[in-house]
């Protein structure tokens, strides 16, 4: 109701504005110039005022396929990526993903125009979309998919993916895939974005409560939001980009064999689109796998493609595996750098060495004594799953720590 009448009185200011007789326009035209070159000579003088705290842009530019709307001022996250591990808003940042790649999609294997084969649409217009060097899953309706699963989701889950719509009204929401006569089905939990509202977090299904809303960073509505939720049985954590914006110890999310997606107040002039969707099992701690198998492997230590520059979303990966070794003084670890078989071999055993030693050096850096800690790159050469669908790419690209 309120967005209905906010959308009034814009289209009545409007239609006041083209009654206005031709002098009247002239004048609000220069008004209108004056104020638009005050107000870019400002943020001239911001940027220049503040380069070292300006988000880093995406370096691949272009045009929003929906609407031929210039984005080559959009950030690929208004996080701080020129960052270090721990440096910054990160120091705080928890996200760790799951252990075993359940679903992973970045639709690179679907035609262009089409929608994705591994995904079930239940209602709206969905198609890929290629742009800025990248496949989207663009939505110009409202509607909802279904992420299939190939078995239940587990206690312990993580799920990720990235969003994009800049257009004001628009929102994401991620629900437990439950039927609808499910007892009770409004009082379940889903996970939520909303650039209308520039907040995220967790609601009720039926919206009658907001359990966990907050701000999202400035400017993060108008660039790519990397989007990440952790589950651990009825405690749900919500992130976008480096903040947290939920942290709820009681919530009713459901465990099932798929993700719905809502897209919620989109149209042909405000679409909306989502990419690199993940999900993965969080099944045991990195000490507990190392008692019981000797070796653990983890996701969560990312690096710039093509290099040995960590991320710094990496952190909270990296300060479990330091406080692990400060826990246990006797333990002593090898981190081998593996990766799935893109690219040339020769290559990813050089890049996987050098990875390696990259977690190493920020290890030894931090406090641990060098002696305990070896490293090894394996590229190609050990993987744990076929290269053959995204899931085993995505599971063969890890850090595994095994112990001495």
């Amino acid at each position: 109701m309120h967005r209905t009448i906010r959308r009034l009185a814009a289209l009545i200011s409007c239609l006041g504005v083209l009654s206005l007789p031709a002098t009247a326009g002239a004048q609000l035209g220069d008004i209108a110039k004056k104020a638009k070159e005050k107000a870019a000579q400002k943020a001239k003088e911001a940027a220049e005022k503040d380069k070292n705290r300006e988000t880093k842009p995406d370096s691949k530019q272009g045009t929003d396929p929906a609407t031929g709307t210039d984005t080559s001022g959009a950030a690929a996250a208004p996080g701080a990526e020129s960052l270090k591990p721990g440096e910054g808003l990160w120091l705080n940042y928890d996200f760790v993903p799951g252990d075993r790649v359940m679903f992973f999609d970045d639709f690179s294997r679907d035609p262009v125009g089409n929608f994705p084969q591994r995904l079930e649409l239940t209602e709206g217009n969905m198609e890929i979309a290629e742009w800025n060097g990248s496949r989207w899953l663009r939505s110009s309706t409202s509607g909802s998919f279904v992420v299939p699963l190939s078995e239940a989701l587990p206690e312990r889950f993580t799920l990720e993916f990235d969003y994009y719509a800049p257009w004001q009204w628009n929102s994401i929401e991620v629900a437990c895939e439950l039927p609808d006569d499910t007892p009770e089905r409004g009082a379940y939990t889903k996970v939520v974005y909303s650039t209308w509202e520039k907040k995220g977090g967790l609601k009720r299904f039926d919206n009658s409560k907001n359990l966990a809303f907050a701000e999202l960073a400035a400017g993060a509505d108008k660039n790519i939001i990397h989007c990440r939720a952790l589950a651990d049985g009825r405690y749900v954590k919500v992130y976008a980009n480096e903040m947290r914006v939920a942290n709820f110890p009681s919530t009713n999310f459901g465990r099932s064999k798929g993700l719905r997606f809502f897209f919620v107040d989109t149209d042909a002039g405000r679409p909306a689109m989502i990419g690199n969707l993940r999900v993965a099992a969080s099944e045991k701690r990195l000490y507990e796998s190392l008692v019981t198998a000797g070796r653990v492997a983890t996701h969560g230590i990312f690096f710039d493609t093509g290099s040995d520059a960590i991320r710094p979303e990496s952190t909270p990966t990296l300060k479990e595996i330091g406080q692990m070794l400060r826990d246990h003084a006797e333990l002593k670890l090898s981190i081998e750098g593996h990766t799935d078989d893109v690219g040339d071999d020769a290559s990813n055993l050089s890049l996987s060495e050098k990875r390696a030693n990259a977690v190493r050096a920020y290890l030894v850096g931090s406090g641990i004594q060098g002696e305990r800690i070896q490293t090894k790159g394996l590229g190609e050469t050990k993987p744990v799953a076929p290269n053959t669908t995204p899931e085993g790419r995505q599971n063969n690209r890890r850090v595994e720590l095994v112990k001495i």
